[in-house]
């Protein structure tokens, strides 16, 4: 009798230490079409550690996981070998759903708490934007696939001009969110998912101004704060960040040689087909534009390359700079390139004047600030 006792006592007890840590634990389930492999890697920061963890999916899509957590913690939840993500807030003892096609991740709606449903109302409310742009996505993939395959110039220009419409627009009905919400969790996500990345530091500074209480005290709001004040510094009208090269030939560069000219600082791939078209353009414009007045430094990001191998850069006539820190060189971080190819042009004072600018509108640029 006392042996059952004890027997129903540890029972008791284990039942109590699992039902406390079930509590803990948050629950994230769903279904998601698509998925070309049957599992799901999710990772998320835990402490100072960086946690991966494969969810196991059945051939519907379906999928249960869960994790103990003690406040409130962003997974990303990665499809498909990576080829997309969807991002997920959870806290403690909560339990989320997650529903929407791999193909189409900016769709994935996530239910749960506030920060999920605020989210999924945006992707509800813009949902037809949302799906054009994805389809845009999986059109330019295909361009890219096929003229790598076929060794062909770039196509789909029209379906980049789209997307630049589409993500303005996009970026519009962003910012009326944040403003309608600017003390909510959601609003200063949907600042790094749409402003961060882009070339206007102005529409940053101006939707960071938008916040409210708390939410414009966090770490996180801090975090964009001091990036906005970062790339301010390499914005259009900003004087030119130092910078110190190391060319092809092992000559180092400085940014003050080029005082007093006109200066084309390019940043593109060695196997990019872009890439290859920009440098072709390129050279069509460094054959116009007066030597004298003008410099061009095409910088080379190639994290899996180096040194740089490709025969299209012993026939350029200007500096090149094959870069061995790749996306993690001083450079690019001052200059704050988020994509390749990109071109930034600097005017003799030593100001930024145009960012992006295309390859093709080199030389008219020159020229016409040569005339005023």
């Amino acid at each position: 009798m006392v042996k059952c006792a004890k027997i129903v006592i540890f029972l008791f007890i284990l039942w109590v230490v699992i039902s406390c840590n079930s509590e803990e634990g948050a629950l994230i389930k769903g279904r998601i079409s698509n998925l070309e492999y049957p599992y799901i890697l999710a990772s998320y920061l835990s402490g100072d550690t960086l946690a991966i963890d494969t969810i196991s999916v059945d051939s519907k899509g379906r999928f249960n996981y869960t994790t103990n957590i003690d406040t409130l913690t962003t997974f990303s939840l990665y499809l498909n070998n990576y080829e997309s993500a969807v991002v997920v807030f959870a806290d403690k003892s909560e339990k989320l759903t997650v529903k929407g096609d791999a193909q189409l991740p900016d769709l994935i709606k996530v239910d749960g708490n506030e920060i999920n449903n605020d989210l999924s109302a945006f992707k509800t409310d813009n949902e037809e934007l949302l799906k054009q742009r994805g389809q845009l996505f999986i059109n330019l993939q295909q361009n890219i696939e096929s003229d790598t395959i076929m060794n062909q110039p770039l196509a789909g220009h029209d379906e980049m001009s789209k997307l630049n419409v589409l993500n303005h627009e996009l970026t519009q009905r962003a910012e009326e969110f944040i403003k309608t919400n600017a003390a909510k969790m959601s609003s200063l996500i949907l600042i790094n998912n749409f402003f961060m990345n882009s070339d206007n530091p102005r529409a940053l500074e101006r939707v960071l101004g938008y916040l409210q209480g708390d939410i414009a005290k966090t770490q996180y709001a801090a975090r964009l704060k001091f990036y906005s004040e970062k790339i301010s510094r390499s914005a259009e009208g900003a004087r030119m960040p130092y910078f110190k090269l190391t060319d092809k030939e092992g000559e180092e560069i400085y940014s003050h040689d080029f005082k007093g000219k006109y200066l084309l600082l390019s940043f593109i791939s060695m196997a990019g087909v872009e890439s290859r078209e920009t440098v072709k353009l390129l050279r069509n414009v460094y054959a116009e534009v007066n030597k004298d007045s003008v410099e061009f430094v095409t910088v080379y990001i190639d994290s899996d390359i180096y040194p740089a191998d490709y025969t299209e850069n012993d026939s350029i006539p200007w500096i090149v700079v094959p870069e061995k820190r790749s996306w993690g060189s001083d450079v690019v971080d001052a200059f704050n390139v988020q994509y390749i190819p990109f071109n930034i042009l600097i005017a003799p004072d030593g100001n930024i004047q145009v960012r992006n600018i295309p390859s093709q509108g080199v030389a008219d640029m020159i020229g016409n600030a040569a005339e005023n």
